[in-house]
C-alpha cells in the first residue's frame, strides 16, 4: 500500500526542532500545494501501448478504474488518482469518422480552462508504436491536432515516446535475458528518435526529444519486463511544472521490478528524486530561507543529501527532521 507522502511530511515537521513559527509556514504552503491538481493527457494511435504503460507506471487497472467524460464524444475517459489525473484519449488510426471525433475531442480538452483560466492540461504525452514502420497516423495526431493548440507553450507540453522498443525490429536484436537492445536495435532506435524529432521539426517548427521505451507485458505465465520505464517516469516528471511534480509521490507504482532495466545513460532514479527535492523547495518557498535562521540548518542540508540518496519514501520513513 503507497503511503501519503504529505501525510508523512506533515508528521517530520511537526516532530522536528523546526522553529514552530516556521513549521506552520511550510504547512500551510504544504496545504496548499494540495490543492494543486495535476492533469496529464495521454494519447496515441491505435495499438501504441497507452494501457500498458498506465497500467506499469502506475500501478492500476485502466478497465476498471476509467470514468466517461464529455458525453457529447463519450471518447475520452478520466482517471482520477488523489491529485493526479490522467486523461486517456484515444488517437487516430480507427476510420476517417472516429478520428474526426477523437480530434474534436482531443482539441477541445486542450482548449479547456482550469478555475484559474490556466490551461486545463498541464502535459501530454504521445506514445508512439515502435513495432510500426509506418508512423503517418501519429504525425497527423502529433503535427495537424496537438500541436496547432499549444502555441509558443508546444515545446514545453508535450513529450513523445516512442513504446515497443523490443519489437522495433519485429524482436530481433533483443537481449531477453539482460532485457535490453542489442547494439544493432540501440542504434536502429536511436536513428528512429532522430527520425520523430526531425519530421516534427520539419512539420511545425516545434523542437521535441523523443525517447524509446517498453512498456512490458503479462500474458498468462509470460511476462515481458519493462524497460526504460525510469527514463520515462524522469522524463514526465522533469517536464511538469516543478511547484506540481510533489503531486506524483503518491501514485507511482511501487513495484521494484518496474524500474530496474534503463539504457544507464544516466542514474534516473537520483534524477528524479532531485527533480521533486525541487518540488518540495519551491513549495515552501519563502519558509526554506528561513532555515537558514535555525540551528539545524546545516543538518538539514546533511538531510537534503540523504534525501536525495534515499529516495523520497525511504528518508521519509528514516528521518525524524526534514
Amino acid at each position: 500500500m503507497k503511503q501519503d507522502i504529505f501525510k508523512n511530511i506533515e508528521e517530520n515537521i511537526k516532530s522536528s526542532d523546526i522553529n514552530k513559527e516556521v513549521q506552520d509556514e511550510i504547512l500551510e504552503k504544504m496545504f496548499d500545494s494540495k490543492k494543486e491538481k495535476l492533469n496529464l493527457l495521454i494519447t496515441g494511435a491505435t495499438g501504441c501501448g497507452k494501457s500498458s504503460t498506465i497500467n506499469a507506471m502506475f500501478e492500476i487497472d485502466i478497465a476498471k478504474v476509467g470514468t466517461g467524460v464529455n458525453p457529447q464524444t463519450m471518447t475520452i475517459q478520466k482517471y482520477e488518482l488523489d491529485n493526479l489525473i490522467l486523461w486517456d484519449s484515444p488517437g487516430l488510426g480507427d476510420g476517417k469518422e472516429k478520428d474526426i471525433q477523437h480530434s474534436k475531442a482531443i482539441i477541445s480538452k486542450l482548449n479547456e480552462l482550469n478555475s484559474n483560466d490556466k490551461p486545463l492540461i498541464d502535459l501530454i504525452l504521445v506514445i508512439l508504436d515502435g513495432s510500426s514502420r509506418d508512423l503517418g497516423t501519429s504525425y497527423e495526431l502529433i503535427n495537424s491536432v496537438i500541436i496547432p493548440q499549444l502555441g509558443e507553450s508546444a515545446k514545453n507540453r508535450i513529450l513523445i515516446a516512442i513504446n515497443q522498443a523490443d519489437l522495433a525490429m519485429k524482436g530481433r536484436y533483443w537481449d531477453f535475458e539482460q532485457n535490453q537492445p542489442e547494439e544493432k536495435l540501440k542504434n536502429f532506435l536511436d536513428e528512429k528518435v532522430e527520425s520523430v524529432k526531425y519530421r516534427i521539426k520539419e512539420a511545425t517548427d516545434v523542437d521535441v526529444e523523443p525517447i524509446y521505451y517498453s512498456a512490458g507485458f503479462q500474458d498468462d505465465d509470460e511476462i515481458q519486463k519493462p524497460y526504460n520505464l525510469s527514463k520515462l517516469l524522469h522524463y514526465i516528471i522533469t517536464n511538469t511544472p516543478t511547484k506540481k511534480r510533489l503531486l506524483y509521490t503518491n501514485n507511482i507504482s511501487d513495484d521494484e521490478t518496474m524500474w530496474t532495466d534503463d539504457d544507464k545513460q544516466k542514474d534516473y532514479r537520483l534524477e528524479t528524486q532531485t527533480s521533486i527535492w525541487e518540488s518540495f523547495k519551491e513549495v515552501v518557498g519563502g519558509a526554506w530561507d528561513s532555515f537558514k535562521e535555525t540551528e539545524i540548518y546545516d543538518d538539514l542540508k546533511e538531510e537534503a543529501i540523504n534525501f536525495i540518496k534515499d529516495g523520497i519514501k525511504e528518508f521519509l520513513k528514516k528521518k525524524k527532521k526534514i
